[in-house]
């Protein structure tokens, strides 16, 4: 091998060097990554939204107790809080009606088709699941993998909720960007739309597990601690998804996050110079924290929350400096200060 590889010149060679530099890279990069094969887990996405579809509007109570029998948890909050029908029961004649009113519906007919269409099957997402639950379950013995639901809430924005021990994906918020009634609809700018692809799918949901184990900061909170708190939940996402881009993490464009990374010492210097690291102004952060088309303040080419991205770069230098800092112990210490302060970090 040594001989063969002295005799490589010219182009061969630099192809070889190319080669062994970008297997390094690879090496290198998920060389943290904790073999999780050992442990068990595994996800069935239950069809809520087939068995929706296919209820007995001629015997609607009777079909409503079946469905209730099936998702015991999931029905009432579906009917009460994403549909907006009321409290929950059965025997209710406005749920009742509702409901039938819902499934009867032409327009909801033909949108369940179109998910069925784009979403025959969840073979895919049930592995990736699994996979992202094995990663929590490794820095998080005592988590227990929730059931996972799929739904249609009928495009109002729930691609992904918690409810007790169920997980919901809202399979109508990802039929892709192009898909034309999201364009019609005035609460989704394209700055949205163009996340309401599948890929977005497995990060949504694990962001929304995340935030049920760690509640976000307070709104009123000094803009450092929403930085790092959202920090904290961008380097959970790193850990339990470590092959998804960084650029579907933070929910940026290739374009934004390298704009982020080329700029990191001007943004810094921005939050420095107008002095927003301890302001408690909550219309103030949420320029920061909230998502949008881009950063006020920020020259052009900047993403929307661009705070998620200065925050994950603070932790990412804290647990660089604290390499005894479990993942559990990062998401369980609530002293943002600390972490700030030991993190060290100013970016050059």
């Amino acid at each position: 091998m040594q001989n063969y590889i002295n005799k490589l010149s010219g182009s061969n060679s630099k192809l070889l060097i190319l080669i062994l530099f970008l297997f390094c890279f690879s090496a290198c990069k998920h060389k943290n990554v904790p073999n999780v094969s050992h442990i068990a887990m595994e996800v069935h996405i239950q069809r809520f939204d087939h068995d929706l579809y296919k209820l007995d509007t001629n015997h609607i109570q009777a079909s409503l107790q079946q469905l209730d029998a099936a998702y015991p948890t999931f029905l009432p909050a579906y009917i009460e809080h994403i549909m907006n029908f009321g409290p929950y029961a059965d025997s209710s004649k406005l749920v009742q009606m509702q409901t039938r009113m819902l499934v009867g519906n032409s327009d909801f007919r033909l949108l369940q088709d179109t998910i069925n269409a784009h979403f025959p099957k969840l073979d895919e997402l049930e592995k990736d699941l699994a996979q992202s639950f094995r990663y929590i379950k490794y820095y998080f013995p005592s988590f227990r993998a929730p059931k996972v639901v799929a739904f249609s809430s009928v495009i109002s924005n729930y691609g992904a909720i918690t409810i007790d021990s169920v997980l919901g994906v809202g399979l109508d918020m990802y039929l892709g960007k192009d898909f034309p009634v999201y364009a019609m609809l005035p609460d989704y700018p394209g700055y949205m739309i163009r996340k309401f692809s599948k890929e977005y799918i497995t990060t949504n949901c694990i962001q929304v597990l995340s935030q049920q184990m760690y509640p976000g900061a307070d709104p009123s909170d000094k803009l450092i601690a929403q930085l790092v708190n959202a920090g904290k939940h961008q380097y959970f996402l790193e850990q339990v998804l470590p092959d998804v881009p960084d650029s579907i993490r933070l929910g940026y464009t290739k374009d934004q996050l390298e704009w982020c990374m080329e700029s990191e010492q001007m943004i810094w210097q921005f939050f420095i110079q107008q002095n927003l690291l301890y302001k408690s102004d909550w219309q103030s952060n949420m320029h920061f924290m909230n998502d949008g088309p881009s950063t006020q303040g920020m020259p052009e080419g900047s993403p929307g929350r661009i705070g998620s991205f200065v925050g994950w770069r603070i932790v990412q230098e804290y647990m660089k400096q604290h390499k005894e800092v479990t993942l559990q112990k990062l998401m369980d210490n609530k002293d943002a200060m600390q972490i700030f302060s030991q993190s060290k970090y100013r970016p050059k």
